[in-house]
């Protein structure tokens, strides 16, 4: 069986899909298991976000495997490949983002953190994490607060934590109004 190859979005059809109130765009920086990809891509549209940036190199893409996985959410939500991550965070600052990352090594947890609003959510390659240029361009960092031995979740599940806050946040802001 053959399957055309996924057509992917730009970045600007990312910030358009985003409007102009609260939104939230996860950006992947070179996550390679498409696992990991799929099940955050399917996280990502449960909680209604805008879209998901990846790079055009050492990431995974849409194949079999993380659309399988993402249970067909890839068909749902723009997925940008852009050349460079960096460029791409400054283009989303630019539509009026605030850019987190996701990481155990912050010092800030995520339940103190400013994750609300225009979001965009950096996180890691599974062996390597955030990046130094990415990790320079985040405006904050934030960590999953935990009691156990286990280092970290894997970035699938430490995704999908950090997207159900930015929702709750989100969906409180919108009962107040």
């Amino acid at each position: 069986m053959q399957v055309r190859p996924y057509t992917y979005a730009s970045l600007e059809d990312v910030v358009e899909a985003s409007g102009q109130g609260p939104a939230l765009v996860l950006v992947l920086d070179h996550v390679t298991d498409e696992g990991n990809f799929g099940a955050i891509v399917r996280s990502a549209e449960v909680v209604g976000a805008a879209g998901v940036v990846i790079p055009k190199v050492r990431s995974a893409g849409v194949g079999v495997g993380a659309y399988k996985t993402s249970a067909g959410a890839a068909l749902h939500l723009p997925i940008a490949q852009v050349p460079n991550l960096a460029t791409a965070l400054d283009r989303l600052k630019g539509a009026g983002f605030w850019v987190a990352g996701g990481t155990e090594h912050a010092e800030q947890d995520l339940w103190h953190a400013p994750l609300e609003g225009r979001l965009a959510l950096v996180v890691g390659s599974e062996g390597d994490g955030i990046s130094r240029l990415v990790r320079e361009k985040c405006d904050f960092e934030c960590r999953l607060p935990q009691r156990g031995r286990v280092e970290s979740l894997n970035v699938a599940q430490a995704t999908t934590a950090l997207c159900y806050e930015w929702l709750r946040r989100t969906m409180a802001g919108e009962a107040d109004e």
